[in-house]
C-alpha cells in the first residue's frame, strides 16, 4: 500500500508503478478526486483500476457524479472501517473476474492463431504478424528472410498410409521445423496442407540458406514413425527476403510470399529436395 498527499502526486505514481485498487478523496489540493478519477480512466495500464471514494460529501448529486465520472463506489464519511474492508473485498473480487476473463480471452486469440493439427501459428497469425516483421526491419534497416518449404509428393504418403498416418508425419515434420529454429526470434506457421513459412528475422539471405539445408539434411536422414510404419520423406525450400541498408525496394507480404512460391517452384522443377533462392531481374 502506499499514500499520497493530493491528487497530482497519486497520478505521478502510476507513471512508474500499477495499483489495482485507489481509494480516493474528494477534495484535495493540485488536484481534487474527480479530476483524478478522470484521469486515471484515460490513463492506460495493465489493467483495471478499481476506483472507491472515501468522501464527506454524501449527497445523491455527489454520488452520481463521482460514478458518472468513473468511480466504482462510493463511501462516506465517517466510514465504518467494516464496510470499507468489505467493499475493498468486493473490488478484488471484480478485479479477479476481469482477470480471469483476460486470460480467457488471450487463450481464445492463442487458439485463433494456432493449427489445430500441428500447433503451429496458422495462416491468419503469418498474415497479421508478417507485416508487422517486414516494418521492424525496415525501421531499424536490419534484414529479413522467409522460407516456404514443401514436403515433397505428400500426396503418396496420404495414398499409401492413409490420412491419418499422413497427420502424423506433419506434426512430426513441424516439431522439427520449430525445433531447429531460433526460440522468440524466428517463427515458423503451416501456410495450407503440407507447406509451410518459416520467418527469420534479423537473417540475411546466407543464413536463410544455411538454415533452410540444414533443415532439408534433417528431414531427409530421419525415419518419420507413424503407427508402427517407418516413413522417409524429402522436402524443397524457396527463399527469399531483403537487406533495407543494401538499397530500397517495394516490400509487401504479397512481394515476398510471392518470390518465395516462385522459388520454391523452381526447386521443384529442378527435382525436389532442393533448396532454391528468388533471384530478381
Amino acid at each position: 500500500m502506499t499514500c499520497a498527499s493530493n491528487g497530482k502526486e497519486a497520478l505521478d505514481r502510476f507513471s512508474g508503478s500499477f495499483y489495482p485498487i485507489v481509494l480516493i478523496d474528494w477534495i484535495m489540493p493540485e488536484m481534487d478526486g474527480l479530476e483524478l478519477c478522470a484521469a486515471l480512466r484515460k490513463n492506460s495500464g495493465p489493467g483495471y483500476v478499481y476506483i472507491i471514494f472515501v468522501t464527506a460529501k454524501e449527497s445523491k448529486i455527489d454520488v452520481v457524479q463521482a460514478l458518472e465520472n468513473g468511480a466504482d463506489d462510493y463511501v462516506t464519511k465517517p466510514f465504518d472501517r467494516k464496510e470499507l474492508l468489505a467493499r475493498i473485498q468486493t473490488g478484488l473480487r471484480v478485479l479477479k473476474l476481469e482477470q480471469s476473463l483476460k486470460q480467457a480471452n488471450e487463450e481464445i486469440r492463442a487458439l485463433s492463431f494456432t493449427d489445430p493439427l500441428t500447433g503451429l501459428y496458422n495462416r491468419g497469425y503469418l498474415n497479421e504478424n508478417l507485416p508487422r516483421e517486414i516494418s521492424r526491419s525496415l525501421r531499424y534497416s536490419r534484414p529479413l528472410h522467409i522460407i516456404m518449404c514443401d514436403i515433397d509428393r505428400f500426396k503418396i504418403v496420404n495414398d499409401t498410409y492413409g490420412h491419418q498416418v499422413g497427420d502424423e508425419v506433419l506434426r512430426s515434420f513441424a516439431e522439427l521445423m520449430k525445433n531447429s529454429v531460433r526460440q522468440k526470434v524466428d517463427w515458423v506457421a503451416r501456410y495450407g496442407g503440407e507447406e509451410f513459412m518459416l520467418v527469420l528475422p534479423e537473417t540475411d539471405a546466407s543464413g536463410a540458406e544455411t538454415v533452410s539445408e540444414r533443415l532439408r539434411d534433417a528431414i531427409g536422414k530421419k525415419r518419420f514413425d507413424a503407427r508402427g510404419k517407418s516413413i522417409r520423406i524429402t522436402a524443397s525450400f524457396g527463399i527469399t527476403g531483403f537487406r533495407p541498408a543494401h538499397g530500397e525496394r517495394i516490400v509487401t507480404p504479397d512481394i515476398l510470399l510471392m518470390e518465395a512460391d516462385r522459388a520454391l517452384l523452381k526447386a521443384k522443377q529442378a527435382g525436389r529436395n532442393r533448396v532454391e533462392i528468388y533471384t530478381r531481374r
